[in-house]
């Protein structure tokens, strides 16, 4: 049996470790890849830290991929045949840790419903941050009701607010509430505006001044917008709240919110706030996927209508240096995404 490096969760808490594991075959509806490059998300460190999402020990976790197919399953289209350049979102969290379907490896195992082609173009590390962005994205509007099919033209005067639009979940959301017709609103910070702008958001706010609700609710009003729905990339909750009851037409308003939202948050009426939690039923889950990375974001890379984002910084040291990142992670980053090479 060949062998390959993975970088293992041996308990809660415990640094990762790298060692060798046994390689895999392919099922009839997977992908074996060759991991180039590993863009870093939160969960990663949580699930390092706290177990989360994890049934039993020694795992492997991680989620964002850029690689190249080695071996394609019997029932795999010829979109992926060995040797094409794919995304991938490794299933990570929903195979609670059990190695082969991590991404903290050379070789590890992924639905080819989670990947997706991408062209010549796009270089591997700008590929791997795209699909959890793009995942978190869409199970966002999936949750809060916006049709996959949703083409408003700028008369409809359709408003969408994306706080936190800065992050690569944010980026995301911008560029593809854009691309569904709404008129977009986002919050950063200023360094980070023209940045946003250029993904396609209408007005940026600055969400450290005093006063950006009422800025933001403003310049709304003046251009006639209506706000049915929003995006919390970052967990402002209450603002969010408060600016979707006042530009909400008629009934409530829906926001969509990355980050887990607790029982005893703040609620307002008239906004219904739900977590962007992938749907709990296989079935459901893996048609999501299917649209989300076979044809929604295969179509819009080779359109160009897609700009992986923010800027990337590269941490040293491959498997070895994963560590590393998830502490700078930890520690706070913005506008930047973190990614290892291998």
């Amino acid at each position: 049996m060949s062998t390959h490096l993975a970088a293992f969760v041996t308990g809660k808490s415990q640094p990762l470790e790298v060692r060798e594991k046994q390689t895999p075959k392919p099922g009839p509806d997977e992908l074996l890849l060759d991991v180039k490059a590993i863009a870093l998300n939160p969960i990663d460190w949580k699930m390092r830290d706290f177990g989360f999402a994890i049934a039993d020990y020694p795992a492997v976790v991680g989620s964002d991929i850029g690689g190249i197919v080695l071996e394609a399953g019997s029932n795999v289209s010829s979109d992926f045949k060995p040797g094409t350049r794919v995304a991938a979102f490794a299933p990570a969290f929903f195979a609670r840790g059990e190695p082969n379907y991590g991404a903290f490896q050379q070789r590890p195992i992924v639905p080819a419903k989670n990947a997706t082609p991408i062209p010549d173009y796009l270089s591997i590390n700008e590929a791997a941050i795209l699909p959890m962005a793009v995942a978190t994205t869409w199970s966002g509007w999936e949750t809060i009701g916006i049709p996959r099919n949703t083409s408003y033209s700028p008369s409809d005067k359709q408003g969408l607010l994306v706080w936190g639009a800065s992050s690569s979940v944010g980026s995301v959301v911008v560029q593809s509430a854009k691309l569904l017709g709404f008129t977009v609103y986002a919050t950063a910070s200023s360094k980070h505006h023209a940045y946003v702008e250029s993904l396609g958001a209408s007005k940026v706010f600055d969400y450290k001044e005093p006063g950006a609700e009422n800025a933001i609710i403003k310049a709304a009003k003046e251009e006639g917008l209506t706000f049915q729905y929003g995006y919390d990339a970052v967990g402002a909750l209450q603002s969010c709240q408060t600016i979707l009851k006042s530009l909400k037409g008629s009934g409530p308003a829906h926001l969509a919110s990355a980050p887990p939202l607790s029982p005893d948050g703040p609620t307002t009426e008239d906004v219904e706030a739900k977590f962007v939690a992938c749907s709990p039923d296989d079935k459901v889950r893996h048609e999501q996927f299917s649209f989300w990375f076979n044809t929604w974001l295969k179509e819009r890379l080779e359109k160009r209508e897609i700009v992986p984002s923010p800027k990337i910084q590269v941490v040293e040291g491959g498997l070895h240096g994963i560590n590393k990142g998830l502490d700078i992670l930890k520690a706070g980053v913005s506008g930047t995404k973190l990614v290892l090479e291998l």
